[in-house]
């Protein structure tokens, strides 16, 4: 099993960052150690100061494909839900001044928190995503608002690896991304419904 991860696939959240809008998919991945067991709490890494929430729509691919036309992606999506991309944002700026790979900032353990899985079929309509850090709301989007839609990223990413029963992909962040402490408690919805509650420690 493998997590793709879509970067700046939001224009506001690209521009909260001061990074240009893409031409295509940014696309960056994680280990399968990154993913956080369930009911665990995240605890933020002794190297990090600044590690940063980023709520994402996430698919789980249902059959093996390769060169996938968009037409036929949403045929791959076996199941949808709500996750946390979490970033050392620190350290992603460090190694990105020195042009190196930022994936020690993006796919460390417990990196990414997966909320309760829908099962399809998924509706191809949109949907939304909202997140709360302690009972206020700090992120909100909609898969309306993709720069590349769902159709296109599975094209663009399955001309690269071949996708496989279990895969998972974030969908990429709105804006709104920001840090977390101790003590934080967070909760993340998909279509108003509540998937995932998160302690930080």
């Amino acid at each position: 099993m493998k997590i793709l991860c879509i970067g700046r696939n939001y224009r506001d959240h690209a521009m909260e960052l001061g990074n240009t809008v893409p031409t295509e998919p940014v696309v960056f991945c994680k280990p399968d150690s990154a993913i956080l067991q369930p009911n665990f709490p995240f605890t933020i890494p002794p190297w990090s100061n600044d590690i940063h929430h980023e709520v994402e729509w996430v698919i789980k691919i249902g059959r093996v494909g390769k060169f996938i036309e968009p037409e036929f992606a949403w045929s791959y999506v076996d199941s949808m839900t709500v996750g946390i991309d979490f970033t050392a944002r620190d350290l992603q700026s460090k190694l990105k001044e020195n042009g190196l790979p930022w994936e020690k900032a993006k796919g460390f353990d417990g990196s990414a928190v997966l909320g309760t899985w829908i099962p399809g079929p998924i509706s191809q309509g949109h949907h939304s995503i909202a997140l709360e850090k302690n009972g206020h709301l700090v992120q909100a989007g909609n898969t309306v608002d993709f720069i590349f839609p769902l159709e296109e990223l599975i094209a663009h990413v399955s001309q690269y690896f071949t996708l496989k029963t279990g895969d998972l992909l974030f969908t990429g962040t709105p804006a709104g991304v920001g840090p977390v402490s101790p003590g934080d408690e967070l909760e993340a919805k998909l279509d108003g419904k509540s998937l995932l509650r998160l302690r930080i420690r």
